[in-house]
């Protein structure tokens, strides 16, 4: 529900919201009292497909103490159904109406159906399963459902399956009120083969071995907590189980992983990531951890980082088994997303958003206390530096473009809620965030998060009711900051002058302008660094509350390094004499801000050529001390490479790059640095001599001195040597299939496979598996097979691939088995930067000119670097 301010006053100098009704007293008029008109026809929410606000609204109004009783036997045999029986008790205000169940599977799962103890026929129409008025009555309702189980969401393998229900995917397991302000306790009872584990949202009350042809366990769990349908979770199937207690928390934790190593060198640090993280959160919330228990699961290949279910966290299991050859950056990101999930804890589980449509919020708050509890859980974090390259990047990579979205978006009905999700609301509210955190002060932004989470605990709560309690604490102006900051998209560009000299003074004036030409503002402070030619050096901050800003400097400058501590948000400006001197920056974050700074100003052909920046780049590939720094700037100076310079700019300037990146390996004294630069060259190689070596390194399974290379890392080289066609290709990957001993990943590889044989035709029949929705089963393997179907050195036969890909964008939205829309266009149109991939763009745009508004955007974001490098390549 999208919540408007009726009417504004001012009192005491604080912004207050003045709901409509609560105005002030007015003298009461003596007048006759009209006869009462009839009251209005019941206007009765439409049984309509997914789940509208509307009918959300509706049955909020009306239901209340939700309580599910799920019991589901799941048999061995993976093509067999499961078996289901639910209890669904709810307290109605009226029963003058039907009542609707969110239920997206086919009718003939529906096997008998009971309310209030009276049989009633079953009436499952457009994803619904209807319940008559007439068996329904005002106070306590029970209904009992015998049903399959749907599917889409279980995620079922050979050997085990997990839920994923966010955010409107529990209707598609089970019928259910399926909107997150209609919290519910769920009891659930799991029979599964014998020898598998499970967990769910509570605590197993008990579990009995049943013997016999068929042996099985059945799970009893007790009454979860109250949670969103979105958050209602369990595992199960062949996972080994771990108990460990710290800091008085038992934990437990379900996993997979059978790499000695990466379980020698992974458990210790996993569970001491999620003390420290609850430990924060406890503390910077003044609230005690609000559940019942706190277990996590390891998933292969899960869809996402990790989803933050009540009790029973599930994570991607590559991004928490690590080994001896961990870079710093993956080091970093286990941290982060495991106090992203931790954080959820509070933000979002324990008070959670009224409607999708603030979705946003419990994201943006579990990233921002991601990065201050990385800060105090990783020894050696640079804070404003790992900011810098976690955020900006992603965020200007959405908000530059065409369909750039706000960080808060309308939201009409759950099943498009998944378009929501992306850059803006994970990287571009954070960015806001700090600068909320900067205006307020730190102690009374987190003294009004705490009054948030206390007064709305185990409940639901608005982005206008947080901004309602953090306006009491400052005299800012918080409903128009917020209009240009959440409400709207899009990023400033500044620009500079300096005046003066009378006198040894000199003034910096920096102006601000929308980038879309508009008139907006951003009210925000950041930092100049500015340098004198003795090298002298001040950072003086800088207070846009308006258009232009002018500020004393000590000196003529020689160097100027806008955005200096890496909290500002815009395109600042880069002056060409910055570019040879770049790395002498001394604070890490600076050159990190400078980079993407540099970066931005390439893509908009400002000053800054593609190829200059590659070689600005080549030069600092020796001088760059910082790995996080290494990262970003290789990262960069790749997709220049293939994205915005020719085939024949590539030709000539491959081999010279290919030596400097080896060059500078060779030279850098730190291991993950060290790696870093072999995998850009692995990235960039084009000339025979290179794949030659990286064939020889994989071949003798011998990386270069001081690199560690692990299983992964040769499987990944075992790819880039078969999307180049290297000429010892064709049996590159079975033998990596053979060294692989963990299943699952065989199994990844053995899906990858046929994307990226050499013959067309073997392609062209994997491609065509896509349009079937049971070949998009694993996201994460799809977007992957993708990304190498469409490599540039495969687009000359893969942009055929390109029409259908779009067609089939509408119904992966519908089916949901590729959550986020962005991540399938994005692996698809990511690397091209020919015209006619651009015309087949704007063909497909220009033929459907009332297509889905939320899709359309994320072609128009998908395709940004695309329609850029047409007018960069030359």
């Amino acid at each position: 529900m999208i919540f408007s301010f009726r009417k504004y006053g001012r009192a005491g100098g604080l912004l207050l919201a003045v709901a409509a009704g609560a105005c002030q007293r007015q003298p009461v008029l003596q007048t006759a009292v009209p006869p009462a008109s009839p009251a209005p026809p019941r206007a009765l929410p439409p049984v309509e497909k997914g789940v509208s606000e509307t009918l959300a609204t509706a049955r909020k109004q009306n239901i209340s103490r939700v309580a599910y009783g799920l019991r589901l036997s799941i048999p061995a045999q993976k093509a067999e159904p499961i078996a289901a029986e639910e209890t669904a008790s709810f307290t109605l205000r009226d029963n003058l109406d039907p009542v609707q169940l969110d239920f997206k599977a086919p009718t003939a799962n529906l096997h008998g159906l009971t309310v209030n103890g009276q049989t009633v026929e079953i009436d499952h129409r457009n994803e619904h399963l209807v319940l008559p008025a007439s068996a329904l009555k005002v106070g306590r309702n029970e209904v009992n459902i015998s049903f399959a189980a749907g599917e889409q969401s279980l995620n079922r393998n050979a050997d085990y399956l997990y839920t994923l229900l966010v955010p409107d995917r529990a209707r598609t397991v089970f019928p259910v009120f399926d909107q997150p302000d209609l919290k519910a306790s769920f009891t659930l009872a799991l029979t599964v083969p014998a020898g598998w584990k499970a967990v769910g949202n509570a605590p197993v009350r008990d579990s009995v071995l049943n013997v016999g042809p068929s042996p099985s366990k059945r799970y009893t769990f007790a009454p979860s907590d109250s949670i969103s349908t979105y958050l209602f979770s369990f595992a199960a199937g062949k996972f080994a189980r771990l108990n460990r207690t710290l800091n008085g928390r038992p934990m437990s934790f379900l996993h997979r992983e059978t790499d000695p190593a990466k379980l020698r060198l992974s458990l210790g640090p996993i569970f001491q990531l999620h003390a420290d993280a609850l430990q924060f959160m406890e503390q910077y919330t003044g609230i005690k951890y609000p559940f019942q228990k706190f277990d996590f699961v390891a998933i292969p290949d899960f869809q996402y980082g990790g989803m933050e279910h009540v009790g029973a966290i599930d994570y991607k299991a590559s991004t928490l088994f690590l080994d001896e050859g961990a870079t710093q950056d993956q080091v970093l990101e286990r941290a982060n997303v495991v106090s992203h999930e931790t954080a959820h804890m509070w933000f979002g589980d324990l008070v959670t958003m009224r409607w999708f449509n603030d979705v946003w919020m419990k994201e943006v708050f579990a990233n921002f206390m991601a990065d201050k509890i990385t800060q105090v859980a990783v020894k050696n974090s640079n804070y404003d530096l790992k900011f810098v390259i976690d955020h900006y990047p992603a965020a200007y990579g959405i908000d530059r473009t065409a369909g750039a979205n706000p960080i808060r978006q309308p939201l009409a009905n759950l099943q498009d809620a998944g378009s929501l999700y992306g850059n803006i609301i994970y990287h571009k509210a954070p960015i806001m965030m700090r600068q909320l955190e900067r205006l307020m002060g730190p102690e009374a932004f987190r003294a009004g998060l705490q009054e948030y989470l206390r007064q709305y605990a185990h409940g639901n709560a608005t982005w206008p009711d947080l901004i309602a309690i953090l306006d009491a604490r400052t005299p800012a102006d918080l409903q128009a900051w917020n209009q240009v900051w959440v409400n709207q998209p899009g990023r400033p560009v500044f620009s500079y002058r300096i005046s003066g000299g009378h006198d040894q003074r000199y003034g910096l004036y920096v102006t601000q302008t929308a980038e879309d030409g508009s008139d907006r503002l951003w009210p925000q402070e950041f930092e100049v660094l500015v340098e004198s030619a003795s090298g002298e050096q001040q950072q003086l901050s800088v207070k846009m509350d308006g258009s232009e800003k002018g500020i004393r400097i000590p000196f003529l400058p020689k160097r100027i390094v806008f955005n200096s501590t890496g909290v500002g948000y815009g395109v600042f400006p880069v002056a060409p004499a910055l570019l040879p001197g770049l790395t002498e920056i001394k604070s890490p974050a600076a050159r990190a801000a400078t980079y993407v700074n540099l970066y931005e100003n390439m893509l908009r052909g400002d000053g800054v050529k593609p190829l200059e920046l590659l070689k600005t780049y080549r030069q600092a590939l020796t001088r760059e001390p910082e790995e996080l720094n290494l990262k970003l700037l290789t990262g960069q100076a790749s997709a220049i490479f293939w994205q915005f310079l020719s085939p024949a700019q590539r030709l000539a300037v491959g081999p010279g790059l290919e030596a400097d990146l080896w060059a500078a390996m060779q030279k850098n004294p730190a291991p993950n640095s060290k790696k870093q630069l072999f995998k850009t060259y692995q990235s960039v190689a084009l000339t025979k001599a290179a794949q030659t070596r990286l064939y020889g390194i994989w071949q003798a399974e011998k990386a270069p001195v001081g690199v560690k290379l692990t299983e992964d890392d040769y499987t990944a080289l075992a790819l880039a040597l078969a999307v180049r066609d290297y000429p010892a290709a064709a049996p590159i990957l079975p033998a990596q299939l053979a060294r692989i001993k963990n299943e699952d990943r065989r199994l990844r590889l053995q899906y990858l496979m046929p994307a990226l044989a050499p013959d067309a035709a073997t392609r062209d029949a994997f491609f065509a598996t896509l349009k079937d929705k049971k070949g998009r089963k694993k996201e994460a393997w799809v977007t992957s097979a993708l990304g190498y179907l469409h490599h540039p050195l495969r687009q000359a036969t893969s942009e055929k691939y390109l029409p259908a890909s779009l067609d089939l964008l509408e119904e992966i939205q519908l089916t949901g088995d590729i959550f986020f829309p962005y991540s399938w266009l994005q692996a698809t149109l990511g690397s091209y930067q020919t015209a006619s991939a651009a015309a087949t763009v704007r063909t497909f745009l220009a033929a459907h000119p009332d297509y889905h508004p939320k899709l359309r955007a994320k072609l128009l974001q998908a395709a940004d670097d695309l329609f850029r490098a047409e007018k960069l390549v030359r």
